[in-house]
């Protein structure tokens, strides 16, 4: 390999001579700017010079072969145009050119880019990516973007815009409880969190139909209550075309954000517990997206949570909503009073959050009615009630105990994630048909019961908690090591409750949570009870409430690791490849002992 140091004369370094250039074929100038040096190569009588690596993994583009003006990499076999670097593949991404000259026998390079390394570019190359679910791609823009100091609110909203031509599914779900979050997270883990947020929308969306763009009613004289009772009765015949237009119009009449979502979550408890939960919590996800992007995209996200509302299961047509107790009379005649019993309560300060948690907890659902009801007579708002519900659901998981199913974390974490969306909600949209999500959540809380039986003990309950260190230090470096384990549930909570109970600050401990998330190929799941266990615990920090949730949200992690970590080694080699490491390159440290 002919390789020479470059020397400057203006914008323009000296690589070598042309005869030289001719009789080698390239000539790899080092110092001129690119990282791993810039490769000039002579073909049909011309000269090209490009970055020396493949933009795909980093192999040395020397090392290539060039036919018909066309570089390919041997590595992975990605072609380039010669001339504009531009890829054959979009998987290899396009490889940097620069100018090039002859002067009186002698090559010299410009080594300032042809083209400019913009944001806006790296934009196009995270929705290419999405469009072709390139994790690779995605994972490199992020990057970039990250590099150029890009606002993370702009990362959003190219994967919000892309992944809501589609229909709300899962992969939207953690985008936005990522994204949610970042501020929490370490550096390095806030660009995992996009980078897996993005992936999971790609994931979801590729080689999927992209949604029939609906338009609003041509009329801006309609109630609003008109609007929010067409809609429910549309959701009601599973009629999604119908609360597509409604929602439009809504959001084109000049509806706010909280008269939409009172307009959704309305057809989302018409029923009890939609899809396991899933229908509330999807849909405010989706606000909480448009939070962070803006509500001026309230026309392309809202209209793709419709289906979710239209398709979803209704629990009182399933069995253990109704045998051997019918919960559906049971609470049907509680929505009948419930306007009675706000009324009853106002004035009165209620705060017994404490005694309610316990008789949620219980085992007789007439019971959990009354106490409810006894609360919201009593002045409870509704954001008391659904505080301490999520609360009561992060309960559950804090004692699930291993001798369950293991199928059975998914469970218990569906009500908890229920409940901590139904808070959220509560507090952007409060409504009387909303608390009746109350009643739902509780009830599904009380089906959870069995998945306590017997109770896995809380950490400050275990002997052996008074065996793990004190030290503050010790605690945070023991933490990821012992979750490179299976079965590390008990002393994934245990290592948690330590820590906080030390008084040491939280920020830390969470920062490890967030880790423990997203070095894994996580389940969907985990990315909820993260985020829903964050924002309960900012509301209950500093108590000990509040660090039971945290012991919930470790406990459930540590449940499901380790796993391959495969998404995170195309992130690595996003990261390396961003540094100028040389992928290609042999490692002596690996070199086997005689």
């Amino acid at each position: 390999m002919a390789t020479q140091s470059a020397f400057h004369s203006d914008e323009f370094v000296y690589v070598g001579s042309q005869d030289q250039l001719k009789t080698e074929g390239h000539l790899v100038a080092t110092g001129a700017g690119a990282a791993s040096g810039i490769v000039v190569f002579y073909h049909d009588g011309e000269v090209y010079a490009v970055d020396n690596r493949c933009p795909h993994m980093g192999f040395p583009l020397n090392l290539g072969t060039i036919k018909d003006g066309i570089l390919t990499c041997h590595w992975h076999h990605a072609r380039f145009d010669l001339k504009s670097g531009c890829t054959f593949d979009p998987w290899a991404d396009d490889v940097q050119s620069y100018p090039v000259e002859v002067r009186d026998g002698d090559v010299w390079l410009n080594p300032h880019t042809n083209g400019m390394n913009t944001a806006e570019r790296w934009k196009c190359r995270l929705r290419e990516g999405m469009e072709q679910n390139l994790n690779l791609v995605m994972a490199k823009a992020v990057i970039a973007l990250r590099a150029q100091d890009v606002p993370s609110k702009e990362i959003v909203e190219v994967g919000a815009t892309h992944g809501c031509k589609y229909e709300w599914q899962s992969g939207h779900v953690i985008f936005t409880a990522m994204a949610n979050i970042l501020d929490y997270l370490a550096d390095h883990d806030q660009f995992l969190a996009l980078y897996q947020g993005l992936s999971r929308v790609s994931g979801d969306t590729f080689n999927q139909p992209v949604r029939i763009c609906l338009l609003p009613l041509e009329t801006d004289q309609i109630e609003f209550s008109t609007l929010k009772r067409w809609s429910r009765n549309f959701a009601e015949v599973r009629n999604q075309d119908s609360v597509e237009r409604s929602i439009l119009t809504a959001i084109a009449m000049g509806c706010s954000d909280a008269q939409v979502a009172d307009i959704l979550f309305a057809a989302a408890t018409d029923h009890f517990y939609m899809a396991g939960g899933h229908t509330l919590d999807f849909i405010n996800k989706g606000f909480e997206l448009l939070d962070l992007i803006g509500w001026e995209h309230a026309s392309l996200v809202l209209p793709s949570l419709a289906r979710q509302i239209c398709s979803a299961e209704r629990s009182e047509e399933t069995n253990a909503w109704r045998h051997p107790i019918d919960l559906v009379p049971l609470l049907e005649e509680v929505f009948e009073v419930l306007p009675d019993l706000v009324t009853a309560g106002q004035g009165s300060e209620w705060d017994a959050s404490t005694e309610l948690t316990g008789l949620l907890l219980g085992d007789d659902p007439q019971a959990i009615v009354d106490a409810l009801k006894d609360a919201i007579q009593s002045g409870a708002t509704w954001a008391q009630l659904t505080q301490t519900l999520a609360y009561a659901a992060a309960l559950r998981i804090a004692r699930f105990h291993t001798k369950n199913e293991f199928n059975d974390w998914i469970t218990v974490l569906h009500t908890f994630t229920y409940c901590n969306a139904l808070h959220q909600a509560m507090k952007r949209a409060p409504s009387i048909e909303l608390a009746r999500g109350i009643f739902h959540g509780a009830m599904s809380l009380y089906l959870d019961r069995f998945l306590n039986m017997p109770a896995a003990r809380l950490p400050h309950q275990r002997r052996e908690l008074d065996t793990l260190p004190g030290n503050r230090e010790a605690l945070l470096d023991g933490f990821l090591p012992m979750l490179d384990k299976q079965h590390q549930v008990d002393n994934g909570g245990a290592w948690v409750y330590r820590y906080l109970s030390q008084g040491y600050s939280p920020d830390e401990i969470i920062q490890r949570l967030g880790t423990a998330l997203l070095r894994e190929d996580a389940e969907f799941h985990s990315f909820q009870v993260l985020e829903a266990g964050i924002q309960l615990y900012e509301e209950l920090k500093g108590t000990a409430e509040g660090n039971l949730v945290l012991v919930a949200v470790a406990r459930y992690l540590a449940g499901h690791a380790p796993t391959d970590r495969s998404s995170l080694q195309t992130a690595n080699i996003a990261l390396r490849l961003h540094r100028g490491e040389d992928l290609a390159a042999d490692d002596v440290e690996e070199e086997a002992a005689d």
